[in-house]
């Protein structure tokens, strides 16, 4: 999208666009200091989280496996910042740290990355390829988002084109890619199958409690709970326009809400400059207010305008 200049205000006139909300910035060695912090609580809360759900008491356990389970959503939101290439100064410390973030989610970064890209690419356009499921596109109903929600079958979806990748099959279904990327790709599904086999064979040789305490528990807290953080992001926008303005939305939210999502509720402002570290987001924020259309000051305003949605029976966006 093209950046809009501001026109010089002439006898009071208002300003006719964003100044700042287009333009791209480098990342800068405080951003990547930022970056590096967000890493460092991540691994802090994950093994607490660890410590927490192999406890023998039962709410105890379970606070591990929540904070588990949050700490898989949060990585795979530090992993988007990842494939953007908006964490490091240079580019491949992208993929070394962005590959082990998806895995407890079973996200396989270099996918991740080429379907995202196409995305942002293709917003508002029929060749739109957003790597998670849920289409927003589509009639709005409880039972699409129940399923969406509950997107368990997404395993097996992951577990078939592990098998294809391990075996020379795995092809990309939305155009055309470089051998080198499709290389990438496949390497990072048998990764993940050796990773998920691992665990497997832990679990046969009678550790089977701490793989399903330590992920597999986890996991399927996380899988709605991305869905959850995900959701807001294009439902209910225009989505028959490229203008971001238009088709995407942001959530002000609270310093918790940003952190955990990080910055994916700043949306709009991501979509206008994708490369622009997370972090500076939020400088960008008061220019989305003024102009754009779907923009809320919290999730839980959010949903309170999904559930209004619902409400009044199937739509289409």
């Amino acid at each position: 999208m093209a950046v809009e200049r501001l026109i010089p205000e002439r006898d009071g006139a208002p300003p006719a666009g964003p100044a700042v909300l287009f333009t791209r910035l480098k990342v800068t060695s405080a951003d990547e200091r930022v970056f590096l912090g967000k890493l460092a609580v991540l691994a802090v809360l994950t093994c607490a989280g660890a410590v927490l759900a192999l406890q023998q008491n039962l709410w105890a356990a379970g606070a591990g496996i929540v904070l588990l389970a949050a700490m898989f959503t949060h990585a795979v939101e530090l992993q988007h910042q990842c494939l953007h290439h908006s964490a490091f100064r240079r580019a491949f410390p992208h993929r070394l740290v962005g590959v082990p973030l998806g895995m407890p989610l079973l996200v396989v970064y270099s996918h991740y990355r080429v379907r995202h890209l196409q995305h942002h690419r293709f917003l508002g356009t029929p060749q739109d390829t957003e790597f998670f499921g849920f289409d927003t596109r589509g009639p709005l109903t409880f039972r699409a988002l129940l399923r969406g929600l509950l997107d368990y079958p997404r395993l097996g979806t992951v577990a078939a084109e592990v098998v294809r990748a391990a075996t020379g099959r795995w092809t990309y279904a939305f155009g055309h890619i470089a051998p080198a990327m499709r290389q990438r790709i496949v390497t990072e599904h048998v990764l993940l199958g050796a990773a998920v086999g691992g665990l497997a064979v832990l679990a046969a040789l009678g550790h089977g409690e701490y793989v399903v305490r330590l992920w597999v528990l986890p996991l399927l807290l996380a899988i709605p709970l991305h869905f959850l953080v995900e959701l807001p992001e294009h439902l209910l926008c225009d989505t028959e326009t490229t203008d971001v303005l238009h088709n995407t939305r942001s959530i002000r939210g609270s310093w918790l809400s940003t952190w955990f999502t990080n910055g994916n509720n700043l949306h709009i402002e991501h979509h206008a400059a994708m490369m622009v570290p997370i972090n500076r987001l939020g400088e960008r924020h008061a220019e989305t207010r003024s102009f754009a259309v779907h923009v809320e000051r919290s999730y839980a305003d959010f949903y309170r305008v999904l559930w209004q949605a619902l409400r009044s029976g199937p739509t289409a966006p």
